[in-house]
């Protein structure tokens, strides 16, 4: 059985769309990837830190999934990472109302001695510097796949690129691969991107679904056109958390094997956008995440007379 390691943030959040607006609920990188990661059979961990005020029925609901949350450091009397946002009705854009960064401030990563052997690293968007110190503590792992965002590279630019340099895979959206490389074209962004050091790159498109990049190897998965986008909170960390699954559960980091893994990244991340914050990922079945698999086959498939 793969062990997967996922290092990033566990925290609330509070989110407004024009469906309606929540309280604090659950929220952070590492739990979407986490509970995305839940639906392969594998061995997961979690890196991260809360504080007091985060409430054990959180903290169940990741443990009722397998999911090892020895390196889930509780700070005494600290509070919990807290981010607000109001989505524009589109849904492609939102506003940032409130962050609390509290004990993810001077978060410093501890990976349990019992996960320094996964084989696959999953470094969810954090300071570039918690990144590597995380990735440095582990023990020669065989795909280390790393999602960032353009605050980073507004703000952390050399820490950025170190870290960077010592991946396999990158996952971006389209907006940070052009602000990443300086080129417009994502063809061009992926050129410039690889010469950072990841053989390969994922940029995510949102509702325009997911490009992969390998050397000269490219391959598009679609999203599922949806009805409604109910909160796209967490999406591209399901979309992480499905490839990445994947992948560990497989032990197969091949390009072929990969295009598998974005499709699965694509399918669990069309699941999460259904419902405010986790909640779809939390009651979703073997059974459905496999007749949407069958749907999305039926997305790309077709006969084609050639000349």
């Amino acid at each position: 059985m793969g062990k997967l390691l996922i290092v990033g943030s566990v925290a609330f959040d509070a989110i407004e769309t024009k469906y309606g607006k929540t309280g604090k609920i659950l929220g952070g990188a590492a739990t979407y990837i986490g509970l995305a990661g839940s639906y392969f059979n594998l061995k997961s961990g979690i890196v991260s830190v809360i504080g007091e005020d985060f409430p054990q029925k959180n903290i169940d609901i990741l443990t009722d999934r397998n999911i090892n949350i020895d390196g889930l450091e509780v700070i005494k009397g600290g509070k919990t990472f807290f981010w607000s946002g109001k989505y524009h009705d589109d849904m492609n854009g939102r506003d940032t109302l409130e962050t609390q960064l509290n004990v993810m401030a001077d978060f410093e990563p501890k990976v349990p001695e019992n996960l320094q052997d996964a084989e696959v690293v999953m470094l969810g968007n954090l300071h570039p510097l918690v990144q590597l110190s995380a990735l440095e503590q582990m023990k020669n792992p065989k795909l280390v796949i790393l999602d960032t965002m353009n605050f980073w590279m507004d703000n952390s630019w050399d820490d950025l690129l170190k870290v960077i340099s010592k991946v396999d895979v990158i996952t971006i959206n389209d907006e940070e691969a052009r602000q990443l490389s300086g080129e417009n074209s994502l063809v061009k962004a992926n050129q410039v991107i690889q010469k950072m050091g990841p053989k390969t790159v994922v940029i995510k498109k949102g509702e325009h679904g997911a490009l992969l990049f390998q050397g000269n190897h490219m391959f598009f998965a679609p999203a599922l056109p949806l009805e409604e986008v109910f909160d796209p909170t967490g999406a591209g960390d399901t979309f992480a958390g499905g490839f990445a699954g994947y992948l560990t559960q497989t032990k197969d980091f091949s390009f072929e094997n990969m295009k598998q893994a974005v499709v699965y990244g694509s399918n669990l991340a069309s699941f999460c956008v259904e419902k405010f914050g986790p909640d779809r990922l939390l009651d979703l079945k073997t059974e459905e995440v496999f007749n949407r698999l069958k749907i999305f086959k039926s997305l790309t498939q077709f006969d084609i007379d050639l000349p």
